[in-house]
């Protein structure tokens, strides 16, 4: 089973309207509730493979009510931490330009976060947890990094979708993948980019320090991926960029659904890359369709 990890999920409430004129009266021409959360378009996109999992997480208050009803519309299984505080609300207003504001997320007890870590126990060798997304204000910043001796004591891989000083103290665990961006590796090495040779030897570093695999996302240029045999490059799908949201979320679900049922990491980037087109390419989390439309044009190079 795969099991994605939500901590501060959010129902979003996206309003329309053609512009927002401050200090007045403003009225949307639509309004609707979606469920938010990495972990959540995660699952969304592993759903769309046809891959069993599971959405983990906290939620609480009628707001959590809702945003389980609709994951249950979208046949996303669920197994969330009841929690007594409310989940949060984000305000998403697309007019003139996109607007966000953002809660912080609820206040989560000490029972109930021993409650969400008793899940662990049900974690068998060759599960895969995914880990994503921000932290509620009231968890320690170690909260992702002190789930991981759990999850590897069980003999399961773990994925955390993270950057910085967190990641980089994830990888004596051994993640199965990281998937940082060609900036955010030169962040980790307070360095700058030349040649992607350098780029490269940086991603081979990661791996040395732990890491299975090194996924680096690089927009239009496609991907790369650093394993224990070989160096792989996918290309980037042709489309219209429509929107950024989600789309390094699906990239993650395709490579891990795809290593989940075949341990073939190269395919695992095949479907990552078709999977994160295919959501950049649409407003909202890609569908099968979507993602089967993008797949053909992904082609696999082995470069070293």
């Amino acid at each position: 089973m795969i099991y994605t990890v939500t901590v501060n999920p959010a129902l979003d409430y996206v309003l329309q309207l053609p512009e927002v004129k401050d200090g007045e009266t403003n009225r949307s021409s639509d309004t609707q509730f979606l469920a938010g959360g990495k972990g959540i378009n995660v699952s969304q996109i592993l759903n769309q493979l046809g891959v069993d999992n599971t959405a983990w997480g906290f939620v609480g208050g009628f707001t959590g009510e809702e945003l389980i009803r609709q994951l249950n519309v979208k046949k996303i299984n669920s197994d969330f931490v009841r929690i007594s505080d409310d989940t949060r609300v984000n305000v998403k207003i697309h007019a003139q330009v996109e607007t966000e504001i953002n809660a912080a997320g609820p206040d989560i007890t000490d029972q109930e976060v021993a409650a969400f870590k008793s899940r662990l126990d049900d974690l068998e060798a060759g599960d895969v947890v995914v880990l994503s997304g921000s932290l509620a204000p009231s968890l320690p910043t170690d909260f992702y990094e002190s789930l991981l001796p759990l999850i590897r004591e069980k003999g399961a891989e773990f994925v955390v979708d993270t950057t910085g000083e967190a990641l980089l103290r994830t990888l004596k665990f051994n993640p199965l993948v990281i998937k940082p961006n060609h900036h955010e590796l030169a962040d980790l090495f307070d360095t700058s980019f030349s040649s992607t040779a350098d780029m490269l030897e940086a991603a081979k570093k990661l791996q040395k320090m732990g890491a299975q695999n090194v996924m680096i996302s690089m927009a239009g240029e496609g991907a790369y991926l650093v394993t224990a045999d070989h160096v792989y490059h996918a290309n980037a799908a042709k489309g219209t960029a429509v929107n950024s949201v989600g789309a390094g979320d699906s990239m993650i679900a395709g490579f891990v659904g795809t290593w989940f049922e075949k341990h073939d990491a190269a395919e695992g980037l095949r479907v990552g890359s078709a999977c994160g087109g295919a959501t950049a390419f649409t407003e909202d989390i890609a569908v099968k369709s979507q993602i089967d439309a993008v797949l053909p044009q992904i082609k696999i190079d082995i470069v070293e």
